[in-house]
């Protein structure tokens, strides 16, 4: 289980790091302000977490290997032959930043609600959901945020939503059946429902002012 479960930190961290090289790209940054992005992208919502549920220095500075493999990543996918094939189309690039993204938050989501959990039993549902949320979406906000723009988290396509039910799912299901097949199920509910948003443009409610208060 252990071993399952580091391959898929693996496969989240390179997701997360790919689309903040390739959103730090979008944005003409220089290939430091990529690599910056790509490595907040990865660790950030780890940190978030670790800060939140007390484990300080948070994991990736007391084993820093998913920093390496982040910072590795990225630099692979500044290599002009890799990111000019990605970025040549704006089609394959937006389908490459939603995947990606949509993965790294699968994966975070549940390895932030294993995280809680092993810390501490005594953690409540609604701290191991919130931990589960913010480790999956917070690289994503930072990325954004240092990007300059709104995050995604916020405007478009179901994504907390996404992540809030994946946590879920995993809570529900870790304790009746097999540790692999719950969190697989969890992965899998949180890539549905961002694929089936994407698909259908599923969002959420905007909620807008009287247009007399908007002036």
């Amino acid at each position: 289980m252990d071993l399952f479960i580091t391959v898929i930190e693996v496969i989240g961290t390179i997701a997360f790091a790919l689309s903040g090289v390739v959103t730090g790209m979008r944005k003409n940054f220089d290939i430091f302000g990529d690599l910056i992005l790509g490595v907040v992208t990865a660790v950030g919502g780890g940190i978030l977490r670790d800060l939140m549920i007390g484990r300080v220095p948070p994991s990736c500075f007391r084993n820093p290997i998913y920093l390496i493999i982040a910072l590795a990543a990225s630099l692979i996918f500044c290599l002009p032959f890799i990111s000019g094939a990605l970025l040549k189309s704006q089609k394959l690039y937006n389908w490459a930043l939603f995947y990606m993204d949509t993965v790294g938050l699968a994966v975070f989501t549940v390895v932030g609600v294993r995280t809680a959990m092993q810390v501490s039993a005594d953690f409540g549902c609604t701290l191991l959901l919130t931990v589960g949320v913010l480790t999956g979406s917070g690289g994503g906000v930072l990325r954004d945020v240092l990007a300059g723009d709104t995050p995604y988290i916020f405007r478009k396509h179901i994504y907390a939503t996404a992540s809030l039910c994946g946590a879920a799912c995993y809570l529900l299901l870790h304790a009746h059946i097999r540790e692999y097949v719950a969190v697989l199920a969890a992965l899998t509910v949180v890539v549905a429902l961002r694929t089936l948003a994407r698909i259908f443009e599923w969002n959420l409610p905007h909620p807008k002012l009287p247009e007399k208060i908007t002036k």
